[in-house]
């Protein structure tokens, strides 16, 4: 063993992190969930949502079992909405193909839908013993420093040096301590600002320390202005104090989550557009051409900001008037009447649920911070 693993280790047994929920009872099943939800999310954010899943899905098998809407609820709010649907696939895939048990080794794992070679990695290693690096984000910030590795970690020369260097460093002793060392290392001391040099358990022999260069490591992304889209949102209320939500397509932007019907405009602002004709357009297609009870009534537009571009979503609320033909309309499979006085029980875009918080508590207006 290196000297990197031994001073980390060292480390870890006298401050590494014991008490999160999914280092309780170490089997793939929970590793895997803790890691996928770990992912572009923060530790307190997951807690809450890693035991009410766990709670709900306490297995590989009830995962698999599940309805994909019951998933998707329990994941509203976390984001990056993929994760819970591949999560959802990969579980089904472990209970066909592998009789309900995990794959041993990250090939086998890689096989399973969306986990990566880190995420295989950190099952393998931590759950299964197996000799497997990880190079998650906090991973990529600890080894960047100590080795001044130049460059942003996506691009694929940086991260063939780094994915060597988390090989090099990787023990074949105490593997799943080492794996949660070099995390927490990156999650609560080598942090991306202000990090506690001082009790860092590698300072001693960090090339960023050393060259007094630690804010440089790891490379930024190259910077690039996000292109920006637009749509028109329904929130279509009838008789009954109900919204009317639709079931996004998979695969695709909130790919099977519940949102307000929407008008994509291509290129074509919102000012632009007549909402009364968009939305009487929308009303046949539902069959529901007799149904609107007032003219669509604009409200505050708003940016919801996805890692690749700009949503700009102009709301408008409307009322229906034909209980007959809405009933129609909440007989189809992908379309649902939320009651706007009940809790959802399936999964919204962050979107919809800022809409229908707001219908909710101000029915009467919809202000937006």
């Amino acid at each position: 063993m290196n000297w990197f693993p031994r001073a980390l280790l060292r480390w870890f047994d006298d401050h590494g992190r014991t008490h999160l929920p999914w280092q309780q009872e170490r089997t793939p099943y929970r590793v895997w969930v803790s890691e996928i939800m770990l992912q572009q999310t923060q530790v307190a954010t997951v807690i809450g949502y890693y035991e009410r899943f766990m709670a709900r899905f306490p297995d590989v098998a009830a995962l698999a079992d599940a309805p994909i809407d019951d998933v998707l609820a329990l994941w509203t709010g976390l984001g990056y909405y993929a994760r819970g649907r591949n999560l959802h696939k990969a579980a089904q895939q472990v209970v066909r193909e592998h009789n309900g048990e995990f794959p041993i080794g990250v090939e086998a794992l890689c096989a399973l839908p969306g986990i990566g070679r880190s995420t295989a990695g950190a099952i393998a290693a931590i759950a299964q013993g197996e000799r497997a690096a990880i190079l998650d984000g906090n991973v990529k910030r600890v080894l960047a420093r100590f080795h001044a590795v130049d460059g942003y970690p996506g691009q694929t020369a940086v991260s063939k040096r780094l994915w060597h260097f988390a090989d090099y460093h990787t023990p074949t002793r105490r593997i799943p301590e080492y794996t949660q060392a070099i995390m927490d290392l990156g999650a609560t001391c080598c942090v991306s600002r202000n990090p506690a040099c001082d009790r860092c358990p590698l300072a001693a022999r960090c090339e960023a320390r050393a060259l007094d260069r630690i804010a440089d490591f790891p490379g930024r992304k190259p910077r690039k202005d996000k292109p920006i889209r637009r749509a028109l949102v329904w929130l279509l209320i009838n008789d009954q104090g109900q919204c009317l939500l639709q079931r996004r397509p998979a695969p695709g932007l909130w790919g099977g989550l519940w949102t307000p019907p929407q008008t994509e405009l291509d290129g074509v602002s919102a000012v632009a557009v007549d909402p009364k004709l968009a939305l009487t357009e929308l009303l046949a297609a539902l069959e529901l051409s007799d149904a609107m009870d007032s003219e669509p009534q604009a409200l505050p537009p708003f940016r919801h900001t996805f890692t690749h571009f700009h949503l700009d979503l102009q709301p408008f609320r409307a009322t229906l008037a034909n209980p007959r033909a809405t009933q129609q309309v909440a007989e189809q499979d992908d379309w649902h009447w939320q009651d706007l006085g009940k809790q959802p029980d399936r999964g919204l875009s962050r979107p919809a649920l800022k809409l229908l918080d707001a219908l909710r508590d101000s029915p009467g207006r919809l202000p937006f911070d």
